[in-house]
């Protein structure tokens, strides 16, 4: 649950009755600051702080300060530089309100300067910031610290009143919050047959429209690329969940797609202990699907949806599929196994087919597919592919507007080669590896056929220490970025 906001116009004067305070101020330098203090609430200390540490008050942009007022206030001073980038600023508020969040405050008093519109940007920053990071994430230590740990309950604005009480930004973070939420669980909280009955009563409560397809149903289908998957798992309790949101048909329709792989042991080519743990993070893509439908049914964007869910586990068993098989996918594809870790194409291969068949304006899909995305990105970007250019330019764009930067790769068409086979129309990876997340767009891709799509591989789905607005490990990348996406894809002229 997120923090209460309360709003007050007015910006206070010392003394502030509070414990804990975040002071936001526009881009300064010293000989612009109005007065003593800069007129800032806490000012003076903050110039003590300054001068002790040999810091300029333009650095405030990169590295926040924190000092206790009179009364015993913890105050942190924060500067959003106008020429730092949205996820410059985001960190740097982050890492300001994590000095305070260390002592687990249940209130938090955010103080904004600068001109109106200084203000209103820093409100918005300052409030959806504390929003991401003031709940608990779900954790089952039973020590008397982490028994004591609190959310944030409220959250009191000085500055600035939103009269919409910042509700685009309030929706980002509650559908960011459902995506870590569900991430962190252990796998043997959320195996498939428990993690439908979640979405399926989360449907219920957003007035989504709610079906599911089982590994039987599949099995009649011909979706021989998911059930190759599926059947190695004793309950088969895998299923394609198919959750709908509809406003009219006016509307432009995006299917976004998931992969939902609740846990990956790497089926036969079984992964090694140290690529193992962690696993129960690869429903990542899935759970950021849930989390951008949740946000852009809050936010009422004029967009339907088709959410479209590959929910499975990659397990080792007498039934699990095995390399050199040659499996049928829903669309009449061949397809030679060449390793077994490599479970989320094939999962995703039948998804996207069921997807395109309902025939969307575009498709968008989320996966934490390869192993070589995190290596050629790391977990700071995320990467993607676009069968459209102008898609691609859109999501670039999408990116530098929310914080959760993309980076885009070729998929031209003569990494196909790579997979060619023998014995079926395609295989589905090289044992070598090279450039394996290339070769994964091209093969999702053909099961796409013309519609405009585009692939994210989720290396930003875990970071270490937080990333951008987010202070967890976890940090639900992908829900800021598609819900600014959906929203420009939604206008007339996209």
């Amino acid at each position: 649950m997120l923090a209460r906001l309360v709003q007050n116009a007015a910006i206070p004067q010392d003394p502030l009755k509070a414990t804990h305070v975040l002071v936001m101020l526009p881009s300064l330098d010293e000989a612009r600051v109005p007065g003593e203090g800069g007129g800032f609430f806490g000012g003076k200390v903050l110039d003590a702080v300054l001068a002790r540490r040999r810091m300029r008050l333009h650095d405030l942009g990169e590295t926040p300060v924190a000092a206790t007022l009179e009364g015993g206030i913890l105050c942190a001073w924060v500067m959003t530089r106008a020429d730092d980038t949205l996820f410059q600023q985001q960190t740097a508020v982050r890492k300001a309100l994590q000095l305070l969040l260390e002592e687990n405050p249940v209130e938090m008093h955010l103080v904004v300067h600068g001109s109106t519109e200084e203000r209103r940007l820093h409100a918005e920053l300052g409030v959806y910031t504390a929003w991401l990071n003031g709940p608990v994430l779900p954790s089952r230590k039973t020590g008397k610290k982490q028994r004591s740990r609190k959310p944030l309950a409220r959250i009191v604005l000085h500055g600035y009143r939103d009269p919409g009480g910042f509700a685009p930004a309030r929706a980002k973070a509650q559908g960011n919050l459902l995506t870590r939420e569900l991430t962190v669980l252990p796998p043997n909280e959320l195996p498939p047959g428990i993690y439908r009955g979640y979405i399926r009563k989360l449907s219920a409560d957003q007035g989504w429209t709610y079906r599911e397809f089982d590994v039987r149903a599949l099995r009649k289908m011909g979706a021989g690329a998911f059930v190759a998957v599926a059947q190695g798992s004793d309950p088969e309790d895998a299923a394609i969940v198919h959750v709908q949101r509809r406003i009219g048909a006016q509307c432009k329709t995006v299917a976004l797609v998931g992969k939902g792989i609740c846990f990956d042991t790497g089926g036969h080519n079984l992964k090694p202990a140290r690529h193992m743990y962690g696993m129960h993070e690869d429903m990542n893509g899935s759970a950021v699907v849930l989390g951008i439908l949740s946000a852009v049914t809050r936010a009422a964007l004029p967009v339907n949806i088709d959410c479209w869910l590959a929910i499975a586990q990659n397990h080792v068993g007498p039934r699990a599929y095995k390399q050199n098989d040659v499996v049928t996918a829903l669309d009449g594809t061949t397809i030679e196994i060449t390793h077994t870790d490599a479970e989320g194409r094939m999962v995703l291969a039948d998804t996207l087919a069921m997807a395109v068949k309902r025939k969307p304006d575009v498709i968008l899909d989320f996966a934490t597919l390869t192993g070589s995305m995190h290596v050629a990105l790391g977990s700071r970007y995320s990467g993607v592919f676009c069968n459209r250019d102008a898609l691609q330019q859109l999501a670039l764009a999408a990116g530098q507007a929310s914080g959760e930067r993309v980076w885009a790769f070729p998929m031209d068409a003569d990494y196909e080669g790579d997979l060619e086979s023998g014995i079926a129309d395609v295989k589905q990876c090289t044992l070598e590896g090279e450039a394996d997340h290339i070769l994964a767009a091209r093969f999702l891709g053909r099961f796409v056929k013309d519609t405009p799509w585009l692939h994210m591989d989720l290396s930003a789905s875990s970071h270490k220490g937080g990333l951008g607005a987010v202070g967890s490990d976890v940090t639900g990348f992908g829900v800021a970025w598609g819900m600014e996406m959906l929203s420009r894809i939604a206008r007339p002229d996209a």
